[in-house]
């Protein structure tokens, strides 16, 4: 396995999200970059240099309208992978490059999942304006967000991750994920006028996960690396949100590479790592 450094990693990354921005183009498809990657964009036009993450937004109508798209190309170099928990009960997807490895820690012991280079795709849902609901709606997507993680085998990083995991288990996940499931897709097909976008399913705490509806109109240009990517209507005011001072770089001392990943290869698939 050869040692790869951050700008061959970022680089596959890239040529993963270019296949996307592409079929979403094509297709009157909308998505928004988020996160990290939106950070990166406006404040070092392109990626973090030490991040090896891409993620975007889609609405759950523009999601549908990639899958269908997606399906139609029958791809040999990419998959879409899901995050689910049953039928219609989709948490987020990735869409991952056949012939690479990408395997993460938390990871390792699933055999049956593609562990290829990947970019996420986050589901941006509306949410009514009202605190007490929001407030909701935020519990239920914790609830959901955990019951996943016990799903696909995570391995707790703490004694305390490990207990909720193991009480999670115990809890009639089919019933209570179907429900919660149902509550935060509740009003995506409701009129916008009276409603906020929000993304409860991240690490992100509640104030930061709640959008005006403004800010997710029609997406934007951004130069990004070597391309361009959508980006949020009003990018400055999401990151403003989401990180404050945005523009303000960590110490150096926190400027370590943020690898997702335990084993990486560029050239040889991962299903070879677990024979």
């Amino acid at each position: 396995m050869q040692d790869y450094s951050m700008k061959q990693i970022q680089s596959t990354i890239l040529e993963v999200m270019s296949y996307v921005d592409k079929l979403c183009r094509d297709n009157s498809i909308e998505y928004y970059i988020m996160g990290g990657t939106a950070l990166g964009a406006v404040r070092h036009d392109g990626f973090i240099p030490w991040d090896d993450d891409l993620d975007i937004f889609m609405t759950p109508d523009n999601y549908e309208k990639f899958k269908s798209v997606f399906s139609a190309q029958n791809s040999t170099k990419f998959e879409i992978q899901e995050w689910r928990l049953g039928d219609n009960l989709l948490e987020y997807a990735k869409v991952r490059m056949n012939g690479t490895t990408f395997i993460e820690a938390n990871f390792k012991g699933n055999r049956d999942m593609h562990h290829g280079v990947y970019i996420d795709i986050m589901i941006l849902h509306k949410c009514p304006k009202s605190r007490i609901k929001k407030g909701l709606l935020f519990l239920f997507s914790r609830y959901v967000q955990v019951q996943a993680l016990a799903e696909r085998n995570w391995i707790p990083k703490s004694k305390l991750q490990a207990i909720i995991l193991g009480f999670i288990r115990l809890l009639p996940k089919h019933f209570m994920s179907g429900y919660f499931y149902k509550q935060i897709y509740k009003y995506d097909k409701r009129d916008m006028q009276d409603y906020q976008y929000c993304y409860f399913l991240t690490k992100a705490r509640f104030n930061q996960a709640i959008f005006p509806k403004e800010m997710f109109m029609e997406p934007v240009d951004i130069p990004f690396e070597t391309t361009k990517l959508l980006a949020p209507t009003d990018i400055h005011g999401y990151l403003k949100m989401r990180y404050g001072n945005y523009m303000a770089l960590p110490p150096e001392k926190d400027r370590e590479a943020a690898k997702h990943a335990e084993i990486v290869d560029l050239e040889k698939d991962y299903k070879e790592y677990f024979v």
